[in-house]
Parts: structure tokens; sequence; C-alpha cells
């Protein structure tokens, strides 16, 4: 759509448009450079965007082109849009990393699999063009962004967030914001302004307007290039004077549709049926629609004799002169024309090559309930489902609901629509798809399916306080047909439960789960749920050795149900203080839902493990796993609560950013219902006022954490905050009392982890002779184990005792230990206050901080990558994880090199001789 003078070429001579295209003329000059932009143009309809988009390509000198569009027919149909622009490209596939090489060609159609994960496919889609990009600098157009199918419009936001050092240019072209594009860089592109709209508008008309004609017409279009170019079409000066503001009350869009309107109603019979049969059949295929416009006895020689005013271009692609073109085709036929237009796509259009086209054409061409082309469709839904194209699924599965007549069939495709829309992210149809089924069930089992999916919606879209009441019913209804579902449904119900805090229902829930029948064969999920439920029931002794045992088993789980339910069941092993189970099972999840491809999922995971890192004193590899996880958040938009950075933020003892996070994570956690997430900052904040020694603050924050019994977790790790708190505070009763508790769960567990926290809990509250021999015991059982930061407390709590004795060359040695201990972890506030004591023993003591010069040098990104690097991945490898491209870990590794001294990747281990190992195995 040219905005220039007509004849014209495209990109020269844009009237008013010098400053977007000295934009553009500076991005393709950095992208021949090595460097990536991105741009998203957005204005009204006719404004000008897909001539800018066209100045674009024919400036693109030396660079190879990519171009895609938006089709309103095709958003229902998963990845069409990046299959346009991804298609030149597809014979270097074999050049990219093989799990994603796999998700994409899964995508595509081109192999069968299982659904691949539409995060994978973008990372496939970012390497694919990274590499092509290093032989050629890459220019993609993507025009009318806003009529994207939905998963295109996912993985190309994707891919244009991560852009960074590759020779590639992506611009987009939309009308209004675009959900998964918000956030990229933009330019609105405006009307002309008036000396450019009436130059623009001279250039058109064949007399000189009055001036006054002329400005009243620049005025009502507001500037805009197709408007000026095309409302003025036809008429008369007299017209033009008289009856061109009688529009004004429209909106300029449908002003420029209803002009096209005027222009095809002077076609004739023959060329506006050719026109309807174009705007119905979305892949712009001559010889397709020449074939259905025969069906409707339009003959090709008799169109084109016809002509079709400029509106309709046949060429390899069949184009409209504007997408308001097409809409004003479409929404002007009567529904009978619009059916029979359809009709005639779907039957020349190949069952075996395109059955989803065929499939949606038959749905737009029924005039009521049809269960023939409903089937249809249901397989169309099965297909877009194994390609990963779960929003076309549910697209797929709704218009299969609207043409079904039976009420059961109705309830199952309303249930599998729901369940669809819901691993989609679309809730609000989710939720209308589950409240059809329940409207329209039949039997009992359809109406549990429905409850659990309503349930499973309420947890996904918030971990509110609806979830386990939900997903409670629903598994109790479940028990008379889906016994192994029922048991899964529970587990989810606890969760749920356990997460928003809610006692009375996590003991109703427990209480069903000791009344079902005993699993024949118990899996892992049978052991960790009865594990949680005799947890509640009876208590800890009771509980732990079923815990043990599905510890062992959750640490083997096959890949499937770690997909499924792993991050749930993982918290066995944390349960009964198992900290060496924790760590094998949380490592081996990790890799499991990495090599899946599943991103979704990922932050969760990696959290777990995060924090684990942490309790070993590992802050390097678990900043550089926060990193991780924020950045798996950020490319799948699921925000994760900051659980590890607030205990790592504890653990330095940094007030200022520590006590900023744990109030944050309060006011969020608590006003979306999840007092899970209020526990956690809560012990965070117990553990940051022990490091600094404000005892009383300390005190209220674990008080607090630790009344929230139900929770087996980080409730059970605040109680030795609270005895310490309370203890150094001057409330020996309340240090007593909470050293019951957590005797209560420690002694049952057993390991060494536990036993020594015990024992350095007990020695807080002791006095006599037994005291010096509960710290030698609690510094011996932690020293057996990983947890640094709690063995090097030991050795601090130990020498401030010692000097109160009076034993200042024994504490001095404690001291001395805990102190070097904590300066090398990192752990800032607990190192000053053995500082302190240590200086109170007369010693003098240097104040230090930890030395790791990547710590203090390179941002978390960088070390993260380093780190990876340093332990043997490659650049596609590290790309991978990160979800970036390798020319982006390149450029990461050289601002690396240059921060460390160093030139090259071998010098990396002794660079980084102050970090701790990498956070998982790669």
């Amino acid at each position: 759509m040219p905005v220039g003078p007509v004849g014209s070429s495209p990109g020269k001579n844009l009237h008013g448009r010098a400053t977007e295209c000295a934009q553009l003329g500076q991005m393709l000059v950095a992208a021949r450079s090595g460097e990536s932009r991105v741009l998203v143009l957005r204005g009204d309809a006719g404004v000008g965007k897909s001539a800018l988009l066209d100045f674009a390509v024919t400036s693109a000198d030396g660079m190879r082109t990519l171009r895609a569009l938006g089709v309103e027919s095709e958003m229902e149909l998963a990845f069409a849009a990046l299959h346009q622009l991804c298609a030149p490209l597809l014979d270097r596939l074999t050049d990219v990393p093989a799990p994603q090489r796999v998700a994409l060609e899964t995508a595509f159609g081109v192999r069968a699999g299982a659904p691949p994960d539409r995060f994978l496919v973008a990372l496939a889609v970012l390497s694919l063009l990274s590499n092509v990009s290093e032989e050629r600098p890459l220019l993609c157009v993507v025009d009318d962004a806003h009529w994207l199918d939905r998963a295109s419009a996912q993985v190309l936001g994707f891919v244009a967030r991560r852009l960074l050092a590759e020779s590639i240019l992506l611009v987009f072209g939309a009308r209004q914001p675009v959900q998964e594009l918000l956030g990229l860089p933009e330019l609105e592109v405006s009307g002309l302004r008036e000396v450019d709209a009436r130059a623009l508008l001279d250039s058109v008309t064949h007399t000189r307007l009055d001036r006054r004609i002329r400005d009243r017409i620049v005025a009502e279009t507001k500037g805009n290039p197709l408007a000026l170019l095309e409302l003025p079409r036809g008429r008369s000066m007299t017209q033009m004077a008289g009856g061109f503001g009688l529009l004004h009350a429209s909106a300029l869009p449908d002003r420029i549709e209803q002009s096209f309107l005027n222009r095809i109603e002077e076609l004739s019979e023959e060329s506006q049926l050719l026109l309807l049969v174009a705007a119905a059949e979305p892949v712009g295929d001559p010889a397709l629609m020449w074939q259905a416009a025969e069906r409707l006895g339009v003959m090709p020689d008799a169109a084109v004799a016809s002509g079709t005013d400029g509106l309709l271009s046949i060429d390899e692609r069949v184009t409209f002169r504007h997408p308001l073109v097409r809409s004003a085709v479409y929404r002007a036929a009567t529904a009978e024309d619009r059916r029979a237009a359809h009709l005639a796509l779907a039957e020349v259009t190949d069952e075996r090559l395109d059955p989803d086209r065929r499939a949606w054409h038959l749905a737009s061409a029924a005039d009521g309930p049809d269960e023939a082309v409903a089937v249809e469709l249901e397989r169309s839904a099965e297909r877009a489902q194994a390609t990963g194209g779960l929003a076309a699924a549910a697209a797929f599965l709704q218009r299969s609901l609207i043409l079904t007549a039976d009420a059961s069939r109705r309830a199952d495709r309303a249930l599998a629509a729901a369940g669809a829309s819901l691993q989609a992210g679309d809730f609000d149809a989710a939720r209308r798809f589950a409240e059809v089924a329940e409207r329209d069930e039949q039997d009992e089992f359809q109406g549990a399916r429905a409850l659990l999916l309503r349930g499973q919606i309420a947890f996904s879209s918030g971990l509110g306080g609806d979830a386990a009441p939900l997903l409670l019913m629903a598994a109790t209804r479940l028990e008379p047909f889906d016994m192994k579902l029922a048991r899964e449904t529970y587990l989810m119900a606890w969760g749920a439960a356990i997460f928003a805090g809610q006692g009375e229902v996590i003991v109703q829930i427990c209480d069903a789960v000791r009344a079902l029948p005993p699993a024949e064969v118990p899996r892992p999920i049978d052991l960790v749920l009865d594990g949680y439920a005799r947890l509640t029931a009876s208590g800890r002794a009771a509980a732990t050795p079923t815990l043990q045992r599905a510890a062992t088993a959750v640490a083997q789980l096959p890949v499937e149900d770690v997909l499924r339910w792993g991050w749930v069941a993982a918290g066995a092993g944390a349960a009964v203080w198992d900290h060496e189970a924790m760590l094998a099972t949380y490592t081996r999840q990790v890799q499991i839902v990495r090599d899946a491809g599943a991103l979704g999922q990922l932050p969760i995971h990696i959290t777990t493990l995060a924090v684990t890192l942490l309790g070993m004193g590992d802050f390097a590899g678990a900043a550089a796993l926060i990193a991780e996880a924020d950045a798996a958040a950020a490319a799948t938009s699921s925000p994760i609560a900051p659980y590890p950075a607030l205990w790592l933020e504890a653990l330095r003892g940094r007030e200022a950013e520590g006590a900023a996070l744990i109030v944050s994570t309060i006011d969020q956690a608590g006003a979306a219902g999840q007092r899970h997430g209020v526990t956690t900052a809560l012990w965070a904040a117990a553990v940051l006022y022990n490091g600094l020694a404000r005892y009383e603050e300390a005190a209220s924050a674990a008080r607090e954490a630790t009344a929230n019994t139900y929770e087996p977790w980080v409730s059970a790790w605040a109680l030795p905050e609270l005895i310490e708190a309370a203890e150094r505070g001057g409330d020996s009763a309340l240090a007593r009392e909470a050293l019951e508790r957590l005797t209560a769960i420690t002694a049952p567990a057993g390991t060494d982890w536990a036993l020594g926290i015990e024992a350095r809990s007990r020695a807080l509250v002791s006095s006599g002779t037994e005291t010096d021999g509960l710290y030698c015991d609690a510094i011996e059982l932690l020293g057996r184990t990983q947890m640094r930061p709690e063995l090097a407390r030991a050795h601090l709590l130990y020498g401030e005792w010692l000097r109160r004795q009076g034993r200042r060359v024994e504490a001095r040695a404690q001291l001395r230990s805990a102190y070097d201990m904590f300066v090398s972890i990192g752990m800032e506030a607990f190192a000053e206050r053995a500082r302190r004591e240590l200086m109170a023993t007369g010693e003098t003591v240097r104040k230090r901080t930890a030395g790791a010069s990547a710590s203090d040098e390179l941002t978390p990104q960088e070390l993260q990558i380093a780190l990876l690097v340093r332990d043997g991945l490659s650049n596609p490898e590290v790309g991978a994880r990160l979800f970036l491209s390798p020319r982006t870990v390149e450029w990461h590794l050289r601002k690396v090199f240059a921060k460390l001294s160093i030139t090259s990747r071998r010098h990396l281990r002794d660079a980084l001789e102050g970090s701790d190992r990498a956070p998982t195995p790669g």
C-alpha cells in the first residue's frame, strides 16, 4: 500500500516519513554491523506502517529478508505465521541443536512426536535465525501482527526479547498493542503533518483543489495516507465539497472500509464473488482460489475481464490492496454467500495435505449442529496439541462444541476445550468451558472432571483460596471412577492448601486420604500422599518412615511423573531433613525439565534447587540459578516468588536489600492468599536479624513463621531461628518451648543435619557441663553434611558461649573458624558478628570480605555464563540453558574476559577460583 505518489516505488518518496525512515535506516546499519535491533511500528489502519516496512525491505541492501503476514482468518491455526517466516530456512534446521530442531519440526508437522513446549520452539527459532545471520545480516518483517496466531506471536515475542548480538533487525507492524509484544521498542506511526498531507493529496488529484476543500479533507482524514489516497477516489469536486464530511460520525477505518465497499459495489457479480472467495481463503493460493470460484460459477476469463478495480492482485500469491479490503468484502457478504464460499473452499482443499483448514472451512460453512464436522474439528484439535498449538487446539474444540447437539458429547468437548485453554494459559476461556461442562454434564464422572478443571484453573491462575476446596471435592467425586486420578488430585489439593495456609482444608484432605483403600502396589505418589496425610493426622514420628521411603522413591521418578507432579512430591526429602535426597532429587528434576524442554515448569524446579544450594553456602551457584529462573520466568511470562533471593539476601546479611524484598513479598503473598510465601519471607527475616544480632526482631519474625504448623518445611526450619533469637533476647521459656517442638521434628528424622541442628539448639538453652558436649556434637554432626552455613553458625555460638564462660583461648579458635567460614561463604552480617566477638576476646581482627572477584565484577548473568563455560559447556549449550543465542553468549563472554583480565576460556577456572561450583551438572 503506497503512501507516496501513485506509481512511485515502495520506500521511495514517502511523504512526511523522514524521521521514521531515518530510524529504520539506523537500525539497518546496526544490524549490518553485528548488533540486533527490534521495533514495533504501531498505528491506525492506513497510516503507512506497511509502506515503512516496504522501505526497510528496499533499503536492506546486502541483507537477507524474511517476511510474514498476520491473517485474521488464520489466527486459530498454530504457528501459521511462524511457518511463513521460517519456511525459506528449513533446510538449515540441521544446524540447530537436536532438542530444539525436533521441537520446531514437530510444531511445523514435519515429524510426529510428543507435543513440544512452545518455548523450546521459540528457542529453536532464535537459534535458526542466529545461525543464518552469521552468514548474512537478516531483516525479518512481520506485518499485521495484531492478526498473528497466538503461538506465532508468543514465539516471535520470545525471540525479539532475546536478540542482542546477532546481525538481525526484526520489525513488526500492528494496529493495536499485541499482548505478546508488549515492552518491545515501539514507534507510533501517526498521521502526516498538514504540509505533507496536502502534498500527498495533491499528488493524486487531477485538478487543483480549492484550499478550503483540501484543508477539510486533510482535517477529516487526520493525515491518514490511505484515507487521503482512497476517500477522494471517484468523487467529483462538487461531491467532495458538498458531501465529503457526511461520513464524519464514523471511525476513520470504517470510512475507509466504506470507500472500499463503494468500489466493490460497482464491480460485476463475478468479480464480487471472486473477492469473497479470496477473502475467505487465507493462504493466498491462486489455484485454490480459482478452483473454489469455479464451483460458485465464476469463470476466470469473465472475472479477469471484469477486473477488480485494483483491489485484488493475483500473482504468485493472492493479495488485497489493504487488509481493510478483505474485511470489507467478507463483512458485506450475506451469511449464505459466506457459507457457500467456505464450502467451496473446503471441497477443493486437499484433506490429506491440509486437513485443518478444510475442517475450519467446513465449520464456517455449517448453518447448524453438524456432528461430522465437529468430529473433524476434534481431530484438528488433536493435531494442534501434538504440535504444541494449545491455543489452536482450544479454538478447534470451541468450534466443535458449537456444532454439537448431543448434551453428553457437548460436556466431553467442553471439558477438552477447558483443558486445552488451561494449558494455553487462557484462564477466562477455561472457566467458561468448565462451566459449560458442568451445565451439560450427563453423569457423575463428567461432573467430577469439570470440578477438577475448576480447581486446576483456580490454582494455576493465582494460587488463591478457592483451589484447594475445589480440588478436594473433585478428588472425592473421582474416587469411584478413577482411583489413580483421585489420588493425584488429593496431592494437588494438599499442595494448594499448603500454599494458601488453609489448615482446616489440609485436615479434611488428610482425613480423606487416610480413608482411602491402600494401593496394591504403592507408587511414589502414593507414598508421598500417605506420608503427608500421616504427618498432619499423627505427627512427625508416625509419618517419617513413610516420607523417608517416599524421598527415596521420588529421587527416581519417571520423566512423565516429574513433569506432571514432581514439584510437589519432591518435598518429601525436605520434610524429613534429608539434604542429600533433596540435592539429588532437585538436581535430577531440573535436568529432566530442561531436557524435556518444559520451560514453563523450569522456574519452580530451579527455585527449589537454588534454595538447596544456599543451604550449602553455594552463593555463586545459587545466584546463577536465580538468574536462570528469572530468565525462564521472563521468557515464559510466568512470574515466580523470589524465595531464593530472599534467603540469599538474608544469609548475606544485607539489610537494605533483604528487608525491602521481605516486605514486598509479605505484601504480595498476603494479597494473593499465599500463606506459604508469607511464612518463607518471615523465615528469611529471622535469619537476617539473627545475623545482625537484632534478636527481638528476629524472634518476632520467627514466632510468626513457626505458627504455620501445617506447613512441613519452612515453619520447621524457622524453629532454630526462634530458639536462638529468644535465648539471646532473654526469653528462655519461649526458647525451650520451641526446642520441644523442634526435637519432635528432628529426632524422628535422624539425619546428621537434623540432629546437628537439634544439638546446637539444645546447647543454646542448656547450662553446665553438658553445653560443651552439645556444641561439640553439633559441630561433628554438621561437619559431616554439606551445610556450611549451619556449621559456621555452630562454631559462632560455641565461641560466643566460651567467651562468656571466660575461656578466651578456646573461644578464639571457634570464633576464628566461624569468621573464616562466614567470609568465604559471603555471610557478611554473621561474619561481622563473629569479628566483634573475636575482638571482645582481645584479638585484633582486620575486617575482610569475600575475595571472589567474579562475584564483585560480574553481573549475575555474566557469572552464570562464566560458570557454565568453565565447566565445559559450549556456547550453544549455554545459550540453550539461558534462552540466548550462541552469538549473544559469545558477546557476554567477551565482557567476562575483559572484566577478569583473561583472554581465553581455559583461564576461567583460575579466574573463578573464589566462586563455588556450578549449580547443576551440564
